[in-house]
């Protein structure tokens, strides 16, 4: 019996709009103190605005300024506000996924294996790791795991959207399931790999609740900064008060409140949470999940990529692709032999040695006397034996030939040839021999991933340096590496000369990416700067990785370096406009508060602002207005194009600076006219 009757749908491929009924809603609920505190600037402007209503209140008594009073209370509310709603905003796309993603989980049931061989129907979050479930076709996959027995198509549009099957299968790279993904042919027994609350479901959703997205290293150094830019402008109001009582001014706390939230950086105060989690909600869009802001944040700096060539830059599983005989050995024969030796081999490559055989005629049977020799990593043969006397073998080149020569015969000369020009062909040779007579070669090849080198190009263009690991011969790497474009290559690599390269990268200043699908990359992953795990690949590399591609695409680095550069890009375009406006507001505000008092001001105050009420409301006002405005911009993020770090700061001063500082100028001018009309 089927546990679901379809998959669920994947809610971040769908159009998405605002709930904004429960949008106004978080924008109060974030007024509560312990939510402020989390946002120094704008708890400052949040201390202001309860200081001004108190102020309101008091003035409303006394029947002084009020209009002025209240309007700025209004306005410094409505400030904190629309920074709550663009960071409620930003969350709200992730929360929607989340409350599908939630559906999907609640929907598991599992077909547990008990140890006396029973089977018991469970809810999927009792699971632990190292138990057995059964699943059968139709059914969903009810925890992550790995397969132990079976292979079967899976529809993993749950997690990645995507409708198209995929193939997974025990024994190979490609053993890792993930819970809400759907099973639609065959039979798999998974053994469950992790604990409740652990699985990429959970960590989905752990992802897109903004409640629990932990700062970045950048982020939180911005933070510093314009916290303490916060605390210098609140030194220099203070400074103005006796400045002001000396020339005859008595400025109010209302004036002074409002004069304070206009000089410290409130719009990158505002849009620093919106820009954060905008930045991770691109990555669960693009279909790569970060177990951490930081991990998005480093794509976006990354110098090095290191990638393991199996699984990653080729699809995987090798494939027979010809049969090439030594010397006066009929082609037929080398098929005859290559077929009967791979007729009960369970791998990948044993089943394309079959296809291949019976595509070129071959239409032998196996023997029920003959003995199967499985594959052995001592001798590195496996073959079959008949009751005859004949043994066939196939198996490394090597190998081989001492397996031919300890039966008595001789290798002959046009072997290494055959081994060579295969190898630099990019294939990997597998010989076969019968008894004391070396028969040929079986060209294995991999398969190279459809665009991997265009998306390597662009890697180059942007300045991240590719290099390909490989456990293969020099030769065959060398050739692959060729066909995938990419810059660098190292050939038979074992897990510590992955590990030696990457910490050798590291120690000269670089930031290094790692990307890999097997059990054997997951020492790499956890020690790279950014581990990208494969989703199709085992649960140890999904473990050690900081960030997982679902699609299980090599390709997707690109993506998640220029969602990583966008996010840096945006954060520095909008934090200089903030900064830049505030320049601007410091030198409009100020001569128009002391202006009437010190002729010599009234130089500067080219404006010719109406009055310092007018002035100081007029500013407020905008700065308000400028959050709501940049939302989209902060939720959509500054468009990524290629260019160097000198070029970015031109284009940051020249349109965000310059745009910042001469922003504020006519749209205050224009708040000012319409002011007056009400003094």
């Amino acid at each position: 019996m089927s546990t679901a009757s379809q998959t669920p749908r994947s809610s971040h491929r769908e159009d998405w709009r605002p709930d904004w009924s429960n949008l106004v809603k978080e924008m109060f609920l974030r007024l509560a103190p312990r939510a402020m505190s989390r946002n120094p600037v704008m708890a400052v402007v949040g201390v202001g605005t309860l200081v001004c209503g108190l102020y309101t209140v008091l003035a409303a008594t006394q029947g002084k300024n009020l209009v002025f009073s209240l309007a700025v209370t209004l306005v410094l509310l409505a400030t904190v506000l629309f920074a709550n709603g663009a960071e409620a905003l930003a969350e709200s796309r992730g929360k929607a996924h989340a409350g599908s993603l939630r559906a999907t989980r609640g929907q598991l049931k599992a077909r547990k294996q008990e140890k006396d061989g029973s089977e018991t129907m469970v809810a999927a979050d009792t699971l632990r790791r190292g138990n057995y479930v059964r699943v059968i076709a139709g059914e969903l996959i009810p925890a992550d795991g790995e397969i132990i027995e079976g292979a079967g198509s899976i529809n993993e549009s749950a997690v990645t959207g995507e409708s198209a099957p995929v193939l997974r299968e025990s024994g190979t790279d490609n053993s890792g399931v993930s819970a809400g993904t759907k099973l639609l042919s065959d039979e798999l027994v998974i053994e469950v790999s992790v604990n409740p609350g652990e699985s990429l479901l959970d960590r989905m959703i752990a992802l897109v609740e903004g409640a629990n997205r932990q700062k970045t290293p950048s982020e939180l150094a911005l933070s510093v900064l314009i916290t303490t830019l916060t605390l210098i402008f609140l030194i220099v109001v203070v400074t103005l008060v006796p400045m002001a009582e000396f020339v005859g001014i008595t400025p109010s706390p209302v004036m002074l409140v409002a004069l304070l939230v206009c000089l410290i950086p409130t719009t990158i105060g505002g849009l620093l949470p919106a820009i954060g989690i905008a930045g991770m909600e691109r990555a669960m869009r693009a279909n790569l999940i970060a177990k951490s802001g930081k991990a998005v944040e480093i794509a976006g700096s990354i110098d090095t990529l290191l990638l393991d060539k199996t699984g990653t830059i080729t699809l995987g599983d090798r494939q027979a692709t010809e049969f090439t005989p030594c010397d006066n050995v009929p082609n037929d024969r080398l098929r005859d032999i290559a077929l009967l030796c791979s007729l009960d081999d369970p791998t990948p490559e044993g089943k394309s040695i079959v296809n291949l055989a019976r595509d070129k005629g071959a239409a032998l049977s196996l023997d029920n006397r003959a003995t199967f020799i499985p594959f052995s990593a001592s001798t590195r043969l496996s073959g079959i034996d008949f009751p005859d006397g004949r043994q066939l073998r196939k198996g490394a080149t090597n190998a081989i030939a001492t397996f031919v020569q300890e039966q008595g015969g001789h290798v002959p000369a046009s072997y290494q040839r055959l081994i060579e020009r295969i190898s630099r062909d990019g294939a990997t040779p597998l010989a076969v021999a019968e008894n004391d007579q070396l028969l040929g070669i079986i060209a294995l090849s991999d398969v190279i991933k459809d665009g991997i080198a265009e998306r390597f190009a662009q890697l180059h263009e942007i300045g991240v340096k590719t290099v390909m690991i490989t456990g293969d011969n020099p030769i065959t790497a060398a050739a692959i590496a060729a066909e995938a474009g990419v810059d660098d290559y190292v050939a038979e690599a074992t897990p510590e000369r992955k590990l030696e390269i990457i910490r050798k990268e590291q120690a000269s200043g670089r930031l290094v990416a790692m990307m890999g699908d097997g059990t054997n990359d997951a020492p790499a992953l956890a020690q790279a700067d950014l581990g990208l795990a494969m989703n199709s690949g085992t649960q140890a590399a999904r473990e050690a990785g900081n960030m997982v591609d679902l699609d299980s695409d090599p390709g997707k680095l690109l993506s998640a370096v220029e969602i990583g550069k966008q996010l840096l890009i945006t954060r520095g375009a909008l934090t200089t406009f903030s900064l830049a406006n505030d320049i601007a507001k410091y030198f409009v505000i100020l001569p128009a508060l002391f202006a009437a008092n010190i002729p010599a001001l009234q130089a500067l105050n080219v404006l010719e602002l109406h009055s310092p009420q007018t002035a100081v409301l007029s500013a407020v006002i905008f700065n308000a207005l400028v959050i709501p405005a940049l939302v989209p911009f902060a939720l959509r993020g500054v468009r990524f194009n290629v260019s160097s770090a000198t070029e970015l700061l031109r284009r940051n001063l020249l349109i965000y600076g310059l745009g910042g500082i001469l922003l504020p100028f006519p749209a205050i001018k224009l708040l000012d006219m319409l002011m007056a009309s009400f003094y």
